[in-house]
């Protein structure tokens, strides 16, 4: 059987380039060759152990790639195409589906419903950061990539684009809004250009790192405020001059940026939570108007399919976003626990890095 190099998670701590078959495809199944990938955050919990999962799993979920080949079943596309799939890959039948929850999708009524079921790649099932991906029901999830875009060009889409983009909108962000960001990681910074898109006219964006602070206002910040400078909550109302904010996001995963998201809506201001949270988080008294200030808390994972990645590569070929600036470093994927190291520490200014076979 012809085989693979793929980077498989062994234990916490633990993820290293190794062999594996290539997949096997079924009916409504393609293989896809990866020609670009990248580590997301998400990966990092993997690694550390604060997210679990399967020892011998490839991990990755943000692929770009070619078909090599599809299944029998599979209808509308053809082999050597151009395509990415995103992060979650609904089936388009199961329950959650059929109620509009498509990231939701559940493991079926034989093993019950899982949260983030529809997050597959790298979770339950092997992932992207390998020679060849398996992408289960092609035919919901497989979006061509448009002529004259590269695969740097829509490498974001398939999860930190699509995820900060849902914060806005999870957030219901409006024309004229006042928006807070909290942290200008890569899906912090896609937050503030998916705010700035749906018509919000002041965006705040919560930042200390020099570089992402310029890139911040590159994406539509029209304020940074450095929280290692003073309270970040009393520098917000100030901005605000006291009213607050319309929609705080919160893209770091923290209880201190949780509960400073809280502390600067305005009364019936929404928190619109995107972070990958690894403890238990508390809600202070205070901060939630003991319950009677008509605020709302919202949590977002990043909708998945077909149609939600041909949307984004829409934005970015209109010319109305740009995430190239995210992808800061480059590695061969004989490098990746090289990769995985950099990024796992945020050394040498890195914000995505970007992983070709």
């Amino acid at each position: 059987m012809a085989s693979m190099r793929a980077a498989i998670f062994i234990e916490p701590n633990r993820i290293v380039l190794g062999e594996k078959p290539i997949p096997e495809v079924g009916p409504l199944d393609a293989l896809i060759r990866i020609t670009t990938t990248t580590i997301c955050g998400t990966d990092v919990h993997i690694l550390k152990g604060e997210y679990p999962v399967a020892s011998g799993l490839t991990i990755g979920h943000e692929p770009v790639g070619i078909i090599e080949k599809l299944g029998s079943a599979v209808e509308g596309f053809a082999e050597g195409q151009r395509v990415i799939a995103g992060a979650i890959t609904p089936s388009g039948t199961s329950n959650a589906c059929l109620c509009g929850c498509h990231s939701q999708d559940g493991a079926g009524t034989k093993h019950g419903f899982k949260p983030m079921g529809g997050w597959r790649f790298g979770n339950t099932i092997d992932g992207a950061q390998a020679e060849y991906l398996l992408v289960p029901d092609a035919m919901a999830n497989l979006a061509p990539i448009p002529d004259g875009l590269t695969d740097e060009q829509v490498l974001m889409c398939p999860d930190i684009m699509s995820t900060g983009f849902s914060g806005a909108e999870s957030g219901a962000v409006k024309i004229g809004d006042t928006v807070a960001v909290f942290a200008q990681g890569p899906i912090g910074l896609c937050a503030t250009a998916g705010a700035k898109l749906m018509g919000a006219t002041t965006i705040i964006a919560v930042e200390s790192v020099p570089a992402r602070m310029e890139i911040a206002r590159k994406m539509g910040a029209d304020h940074v405020v450095d929280f290692t400078q003073g309270d970040v909550v009393e520098q917000i109302m100030a901005l605000t001059d006291g009213r607050g904010v319309d929609v705080a996001i919160e893209a770091l995963g923290r209880q201190e940026t949780f509960e400073a998201g809280l502390r600067v809506l305005r009364p019936g201001g929404t928190l619109s939570s995107l972070g990958v949270y690894s403890s238990d988080l508390t809600i202070p008294l205070g901060a939630f108007s003991a319950g009677l200030g008509d605020n709302k808390i919202i949590t977002t994972l990043c909708p998945g399919g077909k149609e939600r990645m041909r949307r984004l590569m829409a934005a970015i070929e209109s010319g109305r976003l740009d995430t190239r600036p995210l992808v800061t470093h480059r590695f061969k994927l004989d490098r990746i626990e090289e990769a995985y190291d950099l990024f796992a520490h945020q050394r040498d200014g890195v914000l995505k890095v970007a992983i070709t076979p």
